[in-house]
């Protein structure tokens, strides 16, 4: 027996949509705005995951340059027929306010290893979280929450479904809406099951905060009407002592042997005011088929389990390595770029044998140009080190180490030219939601006319210090300890916005002269503590 313990892919890992291909098993999680999209695992025994190329890694899959914080993708849907892997995906270009623009998309492979995925198949704009459904009969199927803008109305307002023709490559048939959902409203995240004549929606309901959970209805006809599970399958929002919080938006396969397991959304939120810091996190829970052909818990009840185990044998992976320098052609995947990727006009791992180059562009809110590197934060207390080396002509050319949730919640630590006493300093800021400030009780610290400097960020709970270095011996603090509970979804509640996504630590560059001076970067290191 295998002990799983949750989660099993922590830090920014929401919305898990898993399937298994003979004994593997492959998990699809969303990554809003950064690029590329979609995050693929790989696993043989759903506790070591090996992270896969990105399926969306050109603009002609993904243009997501002016989205929104929070866009991007959504909700992806992975599934499996006949030889040929399916990704569906929503591109949400706006959605603040009573209105969503909510592009769905299609594109498959034949091998899903590779990271070659097809050009786009635009499908529709109805709402978010689509899927696609395999009948036995050899038919397809698109499901997706309708969003409704209509402030009288629900806006979510239930789940709506048509056929999909491979032949054709389009949608066709009549949009028949097949569920309204429940009294606990927000019905969205649709996957379709079918076993002993049934059709079993799987559903999100609650909303992707604390009222969170899995709901599930089912039909012996495929276009419904769909009858409601009388209790949840899972949902932590009557028990606030459970360690993981906010589960919902799941999807469900089985192993060779027959057990039968949902993959789940949660978040482990810290601190008096409960802030996830590492976003939403993947996780598992063993479930079992009742007596009434309903799906439960196994071991009853609607709280997941934090570990449990299951009838598998261990397949470990090599752990990717804690420091990481650019000798390299192309970079990995758990590397992402923000909203756009790292174009030779904007990056380059050739420029300089053994560096990455990064071109200054916008500066670090803008949502177009924005020249960053970065992977997840994964775990509460962990150290990020970079090398950087630039040589700014004024303030306005700038490049460093920022720890960013998104363009309204970061820090950032950097190098500039201080004009003032004509050498090169180091600065702060800070963007707290509406607020930004400068912890460093000076303004800056002057480096003389050293070009390259060590920059440090490490992460305990919720308190965030940054440190610099010229040797890479002597690290010495700048700014302070700093309240980093600003880097999570629920920071947003205290100002009326949305956020979905995670805490990332980013190499990045910009130059607001447009002059696009370039900084060299040595090496990333992520060490968890």
């Amino acid at each position: 027996m295998l002990k799983i313990t949750n989660p099993i892919l922590s830090g920014f890992h929401p919305d898990p949509a898993i399937i298994r291909v003979g004994e593997d098993y492959f998990i699809a999680t969303s990554t809003f705005q950064w690029f590329g999209g979609v995050q693929l695992y790989h696993s043989r025994d759903l506790k070591n995951w090996q992270e896969l190329p990105c399926p969306l890694n050109r603009t002609s899959q993904l243009d997501m340059q002016g989205n929104p914080n929070s866009g991007g993708v959504w909700g992806p849907c992975l599934s499996y027929c006949d030889g040929v892997f399916y990704l569906i995906y929503t591109n949400t270009r706006n959605f603040h306010g009573i209105f969503k623009d909510t592009h769905n998309y299609l594109v498959t492979t034949t091998d899903i290893f590779s990271g070659e995925w097809s050009e786009p198949i635009y499908l529709n704009s109805s709402g978010f979280d689509p899927s696609l459904f395999h009948d036995d009969d050899g038919k397809k199927y698109l499901l997706n929450m309708r969003w409704d803008h209509r402030m009288e109305k629900n806006d979510f307002s239930g789940i709506l479904m048509q056929e999909y023709s491979p032949s054709e490559k389009r949608l066709v048939g009549d949009i028949v809406q097949i569920f309204d959902g429940t009294s606990v409203g927000a019905t969205e995240a649709p996957h379709l099951y079918k076993k002993n004549g049934y059709y079993y929606l799987m559903l999100a309901e609650g909303g992707t905060m604390y009222n969170h959970g899995v709901q599930m209805a089912r039909s012996k006809n495929l276009w419904g009407p769909y009858e409601a599970d009388p209790m949840p399958l899972l949902t932590v929002r009557n028990n606030p002592e459970s360690p993981l919080q906010r589960t919902g938006h799941a999807s469900l396969i089985d192993t060779p042997s027959g057990e039968m397991v949902v993959a789940y959304l949660c978040t482990r939120p810290l601190g008096e005011k409960s802030r996830s810091i590492l976003g939403r996190e993947s996780a598992l829970a063993p479930v079992v088929w009742d007596e009434n052909g309903w799906l439960r818990l196994k071991g009853g009840g609607v709280v997941p389990p934090v570990e449990f185990e299951l009838d598998l044998d261990e397949h470990p992976f090599n752990s990717l390595p804690e420091r990481e320098y650019f000798d390299m052609d192309t970079l990995p995947p758990h590397f992402k770029t923000l909203r756009i990727p790292l174009t030779e006009k904007r990056g380059s791992l050739c420029a300089r044998k053994g560096y990455l180059r990064l071109y200054g562009h916008e500066a670090i809110t803008s949502w177009n140009e924005q020249v960053m590197v970065g992977r997840r934060l994964q775990a509460f207390h962990t150290t990020s080190t970079t090398y950087v080396e630039l040589e700014p002509k004024t303030f306005q050319q700038m490049a460093g180490l920022s720890v960013i949730y998104d363009t309204y919640n970061f820090f950032y630590l950097y190098m500039s030219r201080d004009e003032e006493s004509s050498q090169n300093a180091l600065r702060i800021i800070v963007r707290d939601s509406l607020k930004f400030y400068n912890p460093v009780p000076d303004g800056r610290v002057l480096i003389g006319d050293a070009t390259g400097v060590y920059l440090r960020a490490e992460f305990d709970d919720l308190t965030l210090k940054f440190s610099y270095s010229l040797d890479g011996e002597r690290y010495f603090e700048i700014g302070g300890a700093l309240d980093c509970s600003n880097l999570s979804d629920e920071a947003y509640c205290d100002i009326g916005h949305e956020g979905h996504t995670g805490t990332f630590v980013c190499m990045c560059a910009q130059d607001l002269t447009g002059n696009h001076l370039h900084a060299d970067f040595k090496f990333f290191e992520y060490k968890e503590r």
